[in-house]
């Protein structure tokens, strides 16, 4: 079969594969993290008798730096860099190029070169605009499949390397076992222990095979928690005996699969240490006794940041940092006011209230695991083609493919979900919390001719009057958009919003899908009798635009819910059917070059128009059952008074040229 220039393969998706981490296992069976085996490196020994005694503390703090801060922010950094010889920088909110071009800077301010790290739950998006957001993790809980996330993990480790960041600061192993939990929730992998754990090892091993760092957090799990240790202390009141069966569960698993690092969370659990006010992340019994002790972990130990109340509630600058110190963190994170916490550090040492042999124990662990992530041979971030780089297609195909999987089907009576017999279908689509047209009611769209309605809570059409538009349709399929992730906003659901759906409930046919929170289905009393519901995890356009493909039968539905609702049992899901539909996606999922083929194809398109061989065109483009390109051209007649529309209808008499002359070459 002869095929067009533009449709031939352009380019394959290379999946990225086969680099093997030499480990070595530790007395206890399980693997001793990456970096231990160089901590007798020449390189190590070098940099570490080359610091002074105040130096080998300076390389414990980390500190937070911001790429978008004005000039000020960035000499109080270079001053802590060259005057204290601090060992890393925690990148937060800003941009890549910002990011890159400071981090080179301070790079070369630094005496031992700096480790960067990052919060990149989902992501360089989780603090940086304009890069891939993965799912959340309470998305990537409902995914069978979990060699795409050990693929996620490898893709984020592989940004982040471009980017000059050496160590992430995930994934989250707690588990989310309190619905109201304020800080952890979305970012857990779920309430089961197994596969909360078996999903951060896919994770870690994804990041640390390109050497990157993994860190498991927030020990010894801040999932049950109904405050927020960011603004106080949040007790956890379990027994011992349900902390070692539910809490340390995926800790335990991760260290026994060889993580780097694992971060200590600020919490009061007096069943392991109690005494009062007391945050975890400053207790030697926990950090020492059940971290490094009965845990037997060997890798960093980072405490989360220092600045937070569930610490500075209780202990001021200083004195915070010397209590993490004693406990037995490796890294201090967030350090406030660095020259004051290394005179308190120091002072302690001196008293003997931790010993100078342990100080130099643990920076020289830093710099092992600084050798590991191949600090020894930095060079600058070259900037040219960053965001490129950074926004590669082979992640964007990947990210279709989490969405795709963890799509989740609760309700489908009748086997409503895909929806068929098209010809007998009278649909509305009602976007709830938008007033025009969203990216899911777009995609409907393009398999059957559909009617749109809005609804917000500031709406000035009252239900009734909505409820009688919508009588002559006999399938409504609503979206309920705009909602929040976390239960102090109700997750975003209104007692109007609650109200509407019951009476549309009872009067149609409806198909309800969620683009948020999983706990949401908690606050929607009678969600459950929706005819279809389908649940999303999260809100964006391209989840939008898949959920809307699913539900028309492109593909089938495969996720499971990976938390126990009121209503709704855990990994509940209902696996639907593919019709073998059109699915929309991108050229590179077909392995094409999306970039060459666009601008072949509108050079071939204009060139038609400027011969005037037409006044203008649609191209649409399908390989394996999937719509890979779709573009219009030019105008309807000459007069160029009209442009072509997607949406508009042809006359045979149009399209005869292509109808006539593609089977012959077929």
């Amino acid at each position: 079969m002869k095929k067009s220039n533009f449709l031939q393969p352009l380019g394959a998706f290379l999946l990225l594969c086969g680099v093997v981490i030499s480990t070595v296992t530790a007395q206890n069976g399980s693997l001793a993290p990456v970096f231990r085996k160089d901590m007798e490196n020449h390189w190590v020994d070098s940099l570490f008798n080359s610091l002074t005694p105040q130096e080998r503390i300076g390389q414990l703090i980390f500190v937070a730096a911001y790429s978008k801060c004005n000039i000020a922010h960035e000499v109080a950094i270079t001053d802590l860099i060259r005057k204290y010889k601090i060992g890393g920088l925690i990148f937060f909110q800003g941009t890549p190029q910002q990011q890159a071009e400071l981090t080179n800077y301070y790079q070369s301010q630094s005496k031992v070169p700096l480790m960067i790290a990052m919060d990149a739950e989902w992501g360089l998006r989780m603090r940086l605009k304009n890069t891939v957001h993965f799912p959340y993790q309470m998305a990537l809980g409902a995914i069978e499949n979990d060699s795409l996330i050990y693929l996620m993990g490898r893709e984020i480790g592989s940004e982040l390397k471009r980017l000059g960041v050496q160590m992430n600061l995930a994934p989250v192993v707690d588990i989310n076992s309190n619905p109201d939990n304020p800080v952890i929730n979305y970012r857990s992998f779920g309430m089961d222990k197994k596969k909360v754990a078996e999903k951060g090892i896919a994770y870690m091993n994804g990041l640390q095979d390109v050497s990157v760092l993994a860190t498991a957090k927030h020990f010894p799990g801040h999932g049950d928690t109904g405050t927020d240790s960011h603004k106080t202390l949040p007790v956890v009141p379990f027994s011992r005996e349900r902390l070692d069966s539910i809490e340390l569960y995926p800790f335990r698993q991760m260290i026994d699969a060889g993580v780097g690092t694992v971060m200590t969370a600020h919490l009061y659990v007096p069943a392991l240490d109690s005494t009062p006010h007391l945050a975890s992340s400053l207790s030697k019994p926990i950090v020492t006794g059940v971290l490094k002790d009965s845990l037997g972990f060997k890798g960093l130990i980072i405490s989360d940041a220092l600045n937070m109340k569930g610490v500075t509630k209780y202990f001021p600058p200083g004195k915070v940092e010397v209590k993490a110190l004693i406990a037995g963190n490796d890294i201090l994170e967030f350090v406030q006011d660095v020259p004051l916490a290394i005179k308190e550090m120091k002072k302690a040492a001196d008293k003997g209230l931790v010993s100078w042999d342990e100080i130099n124990r643990r920076c020289k662990k830093i710099l092992a695991a600084k050798y590991w992530v191949g600090l020894s041979h930095w060079q600058p971030i070259n900037t040219n083609n960053l965001m490129h780089d950074l926004n590669l297609p082979r992640a964007k195909v990947l990210n279709r493919k989490l969405i795709r999987a963890s799509l989740t089907v609760l309700r489908d009576s009748n086997r409503i979900i895909p929806v068929k017999n098209l010809a007998q279908q009278r649909i509305a689509t009602i976007a709830m919390g938008s007033n025009t047209q969203i990216p899911f009611q777009k995609r409907l769209a393009s398999y059957t001719k559909t009617t749109d309605f809005f609804r917000t809570n500031n709406t000035t059409v009252s239900d009734s009057v909505l409820l009688a538009k919508l009588q002559p349709y006999n399938l409504i399929i609503v979206g309920l958009t705009h909602l929040s992730q976390y239960p102090q906003r109700n997750f975003g659901i209104t007692p109007g919003t609650i109200r509407f759906l019951l009476k549309l409930m009872a009067s149609h046919k409806t198909i309800v899908t969620v683009f948020g929170n999983p706990f949401s289905l908690n606050k929607m009393p009678g969600i459950e009798k929706a005819d279809g519901l389908l649940l999303t995890y999260q809100d964006s356009p391209l989840i939008q635009d898949l959920a809307a493909q699913l539900l028309f039968g492109a593909f089938g539905s495969l996720g499971t819910l990976p938390v126990r609702l009121n209503r709704f049992p855990m990994n509940a899901g209902i696996y639907t059917p593919s019709l073998s539909r059109l699915a929309y996606g991108i050229p590179e999922e077909q392995e094409m070059n999306s970039v060459y083929m666009s601008r072949k194809i509108d050079s071939i398109a204009q060139e038609g128009i400027d011969s005037m061989a037409y006044p203008g065109c649609e191209v649409l483009a399908v390989r394996n059952g999937m719509v890979i390109f779709q573009k219009t051209y030019g105008y309807h007649t000459y007069y160029k008074r009209e442009k072509v529309d997607k949406n508009d209808v042809f006359d045979f008499a149009s399209v005869t040229k292509v109808t006539a002359s593609l089977p012959p070459i077929m």
